[in-house]
């Protein structure tokens, strides 16, 4: 093979326009990756020959077009992901959960500093017979719920009284806990015995001794151990109704003149029969507390805690609904406040929480015309209560 060929000749380390024979063409990429290394380049014919391999990459790299360079490595930089907007109706719910959860949570709070400030002082016997019980909604609890007779100091109505405990309004058993709430009312006129007192009326024993004596003589009366008490404050209880925006009641016709009527600076009340009404925070105390009710003059004790009662269920589902939702703060301060009790703020929101998530059967009332109740009776009506 006598030609030589120009492309056989530059594989092989040749130069097409013969060059020496001990050219080496890969002695710059050597070279190169050496520098790279941080190694020196030994063969001096490297700075002889012009521009290194580096340098003439980076000028040729330099002169192309930044885009559409075939070859290119791609960027290993990190690229923020494409994001597609959540639809409107997604964001409104997400922003609606938000707040909801956040008023749920300052009502809360705001009940717990409420709890605390208004919490109901029931002197060293009351606390003596108090406590124990489960904490709600999951355990059960017995509460007393205690209606005080004492007028506020402006009443006009005549025997009125304007000091000390004055005699119950009204009794009732409140069992909560279990996912069922039951209430057993007492008549105010029951005849029982009182200790240091005789046999007398079961409401002139807050009149005696507060809620430590009352607490003792509905538990020798009845058999059930009370865990806690809450005692109405009639002069707020107007208060926390309107700050659920009243309640609604459909009953029998009511005609009643409460703490003088209107012309002595109380409050006259009509209902129609049959019809609902819509009530204040006056109307519905004067509702709760009426018991000469010029409708109907044949009505009893029995009749009017049967009304407290459908009251204080009215109250429940008004709280519960979205007006009561959107008023929650305002209801969170004034509960505490209106239902004094001896029960701290956690225990006592946790009681008001298993009232609102439990189910509650017939409310039963103990008491006769006569005031005196028959032990069968009594301890069937008992037995109820407590489901047993």
């Amino acid at each position: 093979m006598s030609g030589k060929n120009p492309r056989y000749r530059t594989y092989r380390g040749g130069s097409p326009s013969g060059g020496r024979s001990g050219d080496d063409p890969l002695a710059e990429l050597r070279d190169l990756r050496r520098a790279e290394r941080g190694e020196s380049v030994s063969d001096p014919r490297a700075r002889e020959q012009g521009p290194s391999l580096r340098d003439r990459v980076s000028r040729s790299r330099r002169d192309e077009p930044r885009q559409g360079r075939q070859g290119d490595r791609p960027s290993l930089a990190p690229r923020r992901a494409f994001r597609p907007s959540r639809p409107l109706g997604k964001r409104i719910l997400r922003w609606f959960g938000i707040w909801v959860v956040s008023w749920i949570a300052l009502s809360a709070i705001v009940f717990l500093v409420s709890a605390q400030v208004h919490k109901a002082d029931v002197g060293a016997a009351g606390e003596a017979v108090l406590g124990g019980g489960a904490t709600p909604p999951v355990g059960k609890t017995t509460i007393l719920v205690i209606g005080s007779d004492t007028r506020p100091k402006s009443s006009k109505e005549p025997g009125a009284e304007t000091s000390g405990y004055g005699r119950s309004d009204s009794l009732m058993l409140l069992r909560v806990g279990g996912g069922h709430t039951s209430k057993l009312s007492i008549a105010r006129d029951t005849i029982v015995p009182i200790e240091g007192h005789g046999v007398t009326k079961i409401n002139a024993a807050y009149a005696y001794g507060g809620p430590a004596l009352l607490v003792k003589t509905v538990e020798q009366f009845t058999g059930v151990n009370v865990n806690h008490v809450m005692q109405i404050n009639f002069a707020s209880f107007p208060d926390l109704i309107n700050a659920e925006g009243g309640i609604s009641y459909k009953g029998s016709c009511v005609v009643s003149k409460i703490s003088g009527g209107y012309k002595n600076g109380g409050v006259t009340l009509r209902i129609p029969n049959g019809k609902k009404v819509h009530l204040n925070g006056n109307q519905a105390l004067a509702l709760a507390r009426t018991r000469h009710n010029a409708c109907n003059k044949g009505e009893d004790d029995l009749t009017r805690a049967r009304r407290q009662q459908r009251v204080m269920s009215a109250m429940k589902s008004k709280a519960l609904s979205p007006i009561g939702f959107v008023r929650m703060p305002l209801i969170a301060w004034q509960a505490p406040k209106t239902l004094g009790s001896d029960m701290g703020g956690p225990r006592l929101i946790a009681t008001i929480a298993g009232m609102a998530l439990s189910t509650g059967g017939k409310t039963h009332v103990l008491g006769t015309d006569s005031g005196i109740v028959p032990d069968a009776m009594k301890q069937k009506l008992v037995k109820q209560f407590l489901g047993d």
